[in-house]
């Protein structure tokens, strides 16, 4: 048995196109690749896509890339991730599967008993148990009240979860943000996890436990320590044999540059670059440093634009929150490589010292109030979409 473990693609998840272009491009390659080592199956452990409805471009080259692995046999199955996760159960997701091209992992609830219980997708001899991901880890809670319906305990069996392992979770304030441990977890052959965008291989019960993704950074920050995506080939044959594949389709460049006068800011920045091979590259600056003379609007970042778009640089991205340093008056350090953490730490903090039962609903009332309007659809139809929402969630009549 050979199959593919992909988690945290975030399609549609950046804004500049170039980075949205290569993102793209990124999850086409780990779909090569998993059709190059003939995989009978992929996993996609959450957050295939940055929003519960995406854009429809960013739909349609999806869709296009699940019809390769459908016209090639390959099963797709899937679970939601915290950002494709939607409060209402209604995501893209469902009408994946709904074509045909993947399966969602399902679980029954069983609220009497305090039990969730997963349901096996079977693959030949495989189980494939799936639990979602939601906002703020809100499901760990529910992962404690897992188990697994195991119609034979002979067959292989796969746990694929989008949420925070505390043994991988060493940079996070682990006494802010719930997070549950292996041991805590069902038994299974092989746990593929989403959510954490590291590198992260161990074992849990004597099994291998491994976060997937992502198939191309995220953010800045992830950009400057990943460099690139990668996806795990995992072949059965009476061992397992894990083998991770880099993905990178362009080199990226980091540049640190520290500063004291923003006025003479913009030519020392040019100089430096100027010393660099930056073609086709991404190309990452930082800037750092206190500030003595001027402002950091006295940098001219257009004019270190167009020099960039000049020497055929692929794309251009600045970091400039070194140049200050303001009063943190939240209480702790910030210093995360998944910076989407903040909001969840902000509002967890706020939870602790504003006890309520009201605070259950904070995130279901952000990702509703965060929702786009789609391409082509009227003002009327987009706020009745939002009222329907908010009516679930708060359940009274608007």
């Amino acid at each position: 048995m050979k199959f593919a473990h992909i988690a945290d693609s975030h399609l549609g998840g950046w804004r500049q196109p170039e980075l949205q272009k290569i993102n793209l491009e990124s999850f086409k390659k780990a779909i090569d690749i998993a059709l190059e080592e003939h995989v009978e199956f992929i996993l996609f452990a959450g957050d295939l896509f940055d929003s519960p409805f995406p854009p429809i471009e960013v739909l349609r080259d999806t869709f296009a890339e699940f019809k390769r692995l459908k016209d090639a046999n390959i099963k797709a199955y899937i679970i939601a991730g915290s950002h494709d996760y939607s409060v209402s159960g209604k995501t893209f997701l469902d009408v994946l599967e709904k074509s045909g091209f993947c399966e969602i992992c399902k679980f029954i609830e069983d609220k009497e008993k305090n039990e969730i219980t997963l349901i096996p997708s079977l693959n030949q001899s495989c189980y494939i148990y799936g639990y979602p991901g939601k906002k703020s880890g809100m499901e760990v809670a529910d992962l404690r009240k897992i188990k697994i319906n195991e119609p034979y305990a002979d067959h292989f069996r796969i746990l694929m979860l989008h949420t925070t392992i505390k043994e991988a979770a060493e940079h996070l304030p682990l006494e802010e943000i719930d997070a549950i441990s292996l041991e805590e977890l069902p038994k299974a052959d092989y746990y593929a996890l989403g959510h954490l965008h590291i590198n992260f291989e161990k074992e849990a019960n004597g099994k291998p436990a491994i976060y997937g993704g992502p198939t191309f950074p995220n953010n800045f920050k992830e950009l400057e320590d990943l460099q690139g995506g990668c996806l795990y080939i995992i072949d059965v044959q009476g061992y397992t044999k894990i083998t991770k594949k880099e993905i990178k389709l362009k080199d990226v460049e980091v540049i640190k540059i520290e500063l004291e006068d923003s006025l003479l800011g913009t030519e020392k920045i040019i100089d430096e670059l100027k010393k660099r091979e930056l073609t086709d590259k991404i190309v990452l600056l930082k800037i750092y440093g206190n500030l003595k003379t001027g402002k950091t609007s006295d940098i001219k970042f257009q004019e270190i634009q167009e020099y960039l778009e000049k020497t055929g640089t692929y794309c251009f991205l600045k970091n400039t929150s070194g140049l200050e340093i303001e009063k943190n008056d939240i209480g702790f350090k910030i210093e995360y490589h998944d910076m989407e953490k903040i909001e969840e730490v902000l509002i967890k903090k706020y939870e602790k010292e504003n006890q309520s039962n009201f605070n259950n609903l904070i995130f279901p009332l952000i990702e509703t109030l965060n929702m786009e309007k789609h391409e082509g659809e009227t003002s009327i139809i987009f706020e009745s979409r939002i009222f329907s929402e908010l009516k679930k969630i708060l359940k009274v009549e608007l």
